[in-house]
């Protein structure tokens, strides 16, 4: 038997760099301060996997002429929030890494879907390396009634997994979590690069394949990324966050990467005792409680990749007891923020440099689209100059330095969402209004304008 030899490498957390020795800066991303020791053990033969070699098929090169264009049936969860965010149901054959702050519902999400699944009469296994069974069974007795076609395995040992995966065969695999999974051919602990990528790798393998579609959780940092090295997220097909505030009701499933569906996709949860329950119309549940008749509330809306989302944006601005205004922003960028205020100092001559300024988005929702600019503008004026805006009015549109109110994407369907919640009044860019049809224009007041001073024009109006 060979002997083990015990080798100190230096892994970036960044990329998956790896070095003989520490550096101060990362030769393969650049970043600073990210390379960290790990202890491996190298042996004299090669490594080779503890299964049979027939267990797994071989694949062999082909044709690109003879590879068939035919798209493969998607697997539904008849979660229309998760199947959309997801590009229209499960791909066969994908890895898909879910990310989130512990304790927003990560596991209860995806023992939900194995139990959607279950009633489809799918196969389904699930692997936990942070919980036992009888805490997986407390969970799914408050979700519902499971078939037998869900199976539960609670282990950390990699090679384990994989033997049960292969002879089980199930058509969906959950591994919660990539980061408790262990491979004793790896000497470094649970967690680190190199097991994080050991365990990716294998899954990887196994999805594409066995044609099994893999869902690993994934343990977050406290700046919101998933922990380990980036490379995991480039390995895999597809890349959620579960976002939200643990203590309000509401959750968002976020797509970032997605090779078989659009990115930016959302979906919108309600956390409630018996499980997750999907928001069919997060625009109303967004604007629920708005108060009416209040200085510096406007509802604009933001496009979430192909969905039109209606949002309150809330801003107060008042005198500052300070030698140095504050300013602060929830769920927006303050940099943006500062930029609009430079600009209705400078283009509408609106003293707001000793003045203290607050913008919120209403509902802990996180957006940063350039169609959001007009509504905070609207509301900060709304706020300095303590005149409410109509609260059946929705604003949208992006504002340049110049002033300006510049064109947006998908004008036609924000106006269709305005229209279906019950507004009356849109003030929207003007290049936006004339591209609009006959059609299009019914049912709703539109205002465009060309900038920023046409707007409170509007408004006033």
């Amino acid at each position: 038997m060979a002997k083990a030899k015990m080798t100190t490498v230096y892994f970036c957390q960044n990329c998956g760099y790896e070095s003989s020795k520490w550096m101060g800066q990362c030769p393969g991303c650049r970043e600073w301060n990210t390379l960290v020791e790990e202890v491996v053990s190298k042996t004299a033969g090669s490594h080779k996997s503890t299964q049979k070699d027939d267990a797994v098929p071989v694949s062999r090169p082909q044709s690109i002429a003879s590879i068939s264009m035919e798209e493969e049936d998607k697997i539904f969860t008849h979660m229309e929030e998760f199947d959309r965010v997801l590009g229209g149901g499960i791909m066969p054959g994908g890895l898909v890494l879910v990310g989130g702050d512990p304790g927003i519902g990560k596991s209860t999400l995806l023992l939900q879907m194995c139990k959607m699944l279950s009633d489809e009469h799918k196969k389904v296994l699930y692997v936990s390396g942070e919980e036992s069974l009888k805490q997986i069974k407390m969970r799914a007795v408050r979700i519902g009634e499971f078939t037998e076609d869900v199976k539960l395995f609670c282990e950390t040992d990699l090679d384990r997994v994989e033997t049960v995966i292969l002879n089980e065969k199930p058509q969906v695999v959950v591994i919660d979590s990539i980061q408790t999974m262990f491979c004793e051919r790896v000497s470094a602990a649970p967690g680190s690069v190199s097991q994080v990528r050991e365990a990716t790798g294998m899954f990887l393998r196994l999805a594409k394949t066995m044609g099994i579609a893999i869902f690993i959780v994934g343990h977050v940092t406290k700046e919101g990324t998933v922990a380990g090295p980036r490379v995991l997220e480039h390995m895999v097909d597809t890349v959620l966050y579960f976002e939200g505030d643990r203590h309000a009701s509401y959750r968002i499933l976020r797509s970032v990467k997605n090779r078989f569906g659009s990115t930016n996709e959302i979906g919108v949860f309600e956390m409630r005792r018996e499980g997750l329950v999907e928001v069919k119309n997060p625009s109303e549940f967004m604007l629920d409680g708005r108060p009416e008749g209040a200085s510096g509330s406007v509802v604009a809306c933001a496009m979430e990749g192909t969905r039109p989302m209606l949002i309150e944006i809330q801003a107060l601005v008042c005198d500052s007891n300070f030698q140095i205004p504050r300013r602060q922003t929830t769920g927006t960028d303050f940099n943006r923020v500062n930029l609009l205020m430079a600009v209705l100092e400078k283009r509408l001559s609106l003293h707001l440099g000793q003045m203290d300024a607050y913008v919120n988005l209403a509902g802990g929702m996180r957006l940063m689209e350039p169609a959001l600019d007009l509504g905070i503008v609207m509301a900060l004026i709304s706020s300095f100059k303590n005149k409410p805006i109509g609260a059946k009015t929705v604003i949208f549109g992006e504002v340049g330095l110049s002033g300006e109110v510049r064109g947006v994407s998908m004008a036609a369907q924000r106006l269709a969402e305005a229209k279906k919640l019950g507004f009356q009044t849109c003030i929207m860019p003007r290049s936006n209004y004339d591209s609009l049809s006959p059609e299009e224009k019914t049912g709703i007041k539109i205002y465009g304008v060309a900038n920023v001073a046409e707007a409170v024009e509007t408004m006033i109006e």
